[in-house]
C-alpha cells in the first residue's frame, strides 16, 4: 500500500507594501521562530524556503503583497497539531493585523506519494482548484479532511 504525506499551501496578502513595510514588522520578527518551530514539530519534512531561512522571497502570483507558506507534514494531525497547538497559534490569532481578508480560501491541503516534495506551482494549482471547484478529495481544507487515497475507512 501506498504510504501518503500531506501537503499544505497557505497565502496571504499583507496590509504593507511589502514585507518590510513597518506595519509588517511584528509578523516578520516572529518569521525565524515560528519556521524553527515548525521543523522541529513532530510529522514535520519539508517547508519551501529561500537562502535567507523564510518563504517571503518567492511570489508566484507576481504581487508584492502576496506571501506564501508551502510545507509537507507526514500527516493532516501532526499538521494540524502544528497550526492550532502552539507557538503558531498565536499568530493566526492577529492575523488580521498584517492580513487583509481574502475573500476566498486562502490555503489547501493535499496528498502526495511520501518521499515527493511537490512544487511551488503546483501547489499554486491546488490552492486554485480548491478557489473554483470546493473541496475534493483532489484539494481540501480543515474543515473538510479526506481519507488518503486508497483509504477507504472513513
Amino acid at each position: 500500500m501506498m504510504q501518503y504525506n500531506i501537503a499544505q499551501l497557505n497565502i496571504g496578502r499583507m496590509t504593507g507594501v511589502n514585507i518590510n513595510d513597518p506595519v509588517m514588522k511584528e509578523f516578520k520578527d516572529q518569521l525565524d521562530t515560528i519556521n524553527a518551530l515548525a521543523e522541529r514539530t513532530e510529522g514535520f519534512v519539508w517547508r519551501l524556503k529561500s537562502e535567507g531561512g523564510n518563504a517571503t522571497e518567492f511570489n508566484p502570483y507576481n504581487d508584492d503583497r502576496i506571501i506564501v507558506n508551502f510545507s509537507v507534514w507526514e500527516s493532516v494531525d501532526q499538521l494540524k497539531n502544528y497550526v492550532y497547538r502552539s507557538a503558531h497559534t498565536d499568530v493566526m490569532r492577529y492575523r488580521q493585523k498584517w492580513f487583509e481578508k481574502f475573500g476566498k480560501p486562502y490555503y489547501v491541503l493535499w496528498y502526495i506519494n511520501k518521499g515527493y516534495i511537490p512544487t511551488l506551482k503546483e501547489a499554486v494549482e491546488r490552492l486554485e482548484y480548491l478557489q473554483q471547484n470546493g473541496c475534493t478529495n483532489a484539494a481540501f481544507d480543515f474543515s473538510n479532511i479526506f481519507p488518503p487515497p486508497g483509504n477507504n475507512n472513513i
